[in-house]
């Protein structure tokens, strides 16, 4: 074979990602005829991991593979990989298939700090399940004229607050395919757990604190009624109140049935900061750490399975 065939190899630049997401491993082998003399073909041979949380985004491995038309054996001229890019939306649609048979159209509770993603991420789980969406602080507006959390907390204080919040949640437990994001503190009373739990799976969304406080003094302190009484600048104000909350609610929030630790989503697909991470990413974890949960022997029977 001539060396000059290797060197007009012009890998590609896309692959099908329809086709393979829908299949845990694949190959795609295509012919390219060189232009010369002694014609060769050229089988480029990618293989394909397991689209999994932990190798979704990693690279994919190839062989070349070169004969020519005149019965020459084939032989590998190269390896190597490639980074391919990956359909976000195919893969987070594909895991809740996978989750759908297990939940078994239990609701799922986002539970979590403050600014830790519930609504965001919980959005997007609601429209890849075809839940229902619920956020039960705007519930808790809504019943209140319209006041805000912070408001309610100047005027009614938190006890009327947390009141409302056990109302809503009450009603809500008696309802199925509802994704809820709830109020950070709503973990502190343990009837809230009764009927979280009573049809439904709790979900800690585990942020770690200085992204926390990055995230909120970004957008503003204002609509945070438990940062009020804190001094200093927005971060300083957001990161001291939130260490505060979590070691007074920490262990309440261990209690959920799974947990979403971004530091570890992070770690396992090679991020540096955990705001490099995308919400769909996040959802998509979320799913897989419900489904182990399920899997589990007691979580088979909290799905009635």
């Amino acid at each position: 074979m001539e060396a000059g065939v290797a060197c007009k190899l012009n890998y590609p630049t896309w692959i099908e990602s329809e086709r393979f997401g829908r299949n845990s491993t694949g190959s795609l082998r295509f012919g390219r005829i060189a232009k010369e003399e002694h014609k060769a073909q050229l089988v480029v041979l990618p293989h394909f991991p397991v689209l999994t949380s932990s190798n979704r985004f990693r690279s994919v491995s190839f062989e070349i593979s070169c004969s020519s038309s005149k019965n020459f054996s084939a032989s590998t001229i190269e390896t190597g990989s490639v980074h391919a890019p990956y359909d976000e939306a195919l893969v987070l649609k594909n895991k809740s298939l996978e989750v759908e048979p297990y939940l078994n159209g239990h609701s799922i509770y986002l539970v979590g700090l403050m600014g830790s993603g519930k609504t965001t991420v919980g959005k997007i789980l609601s429209n890849v399940l075809s839940y229902s969406f619920c956020d039960s602080d705007a519930l808790i507006e809504q019943e209140v004229n319209g006041m805000s959390v912070a408001e309610i907390f100047k005027l009614h204080g938190e006890r009327f607050f947390r009141k409302k919040e056990t109302e809503v949640l009450q009603r809500l437990s008696s309802k199925k395919q509802l994704v809820v994001s709830t109020g950070g503190g709503a973990v502190v009373c343990d009837v809230n757990w009764d009927y979280m739990q009573k049809k439904g799976i709790v979900v800690w969304l585990d942020v770690p604190l200085e992204a926390l406080a990055q995230r909120i003094a970004a957008v503003g302190t204002h609509s945070r009624a438990r940062l009020h009484y804190e001094h200093g600048d927005p971060y300083t104000k957001a990161l001291k109140r939130l260490s505060y909350l979590l070691e007074l609610r920490g262990k309440n929030y261990a209690k959920a049935n799974a947990r979403v630790s971004l530091e570890e989503i992070a770690g396992k697909l090679g991020y540096r900061d955990v705001s490099d991470l995308t919400p769909t990413e996040i959802a998509i974890e979320a799913l897989q750490q419900i489904e182990g949960y399920l899997k589990e022997e007691g979580g088979m029977v909290v799905a009635g399975l």
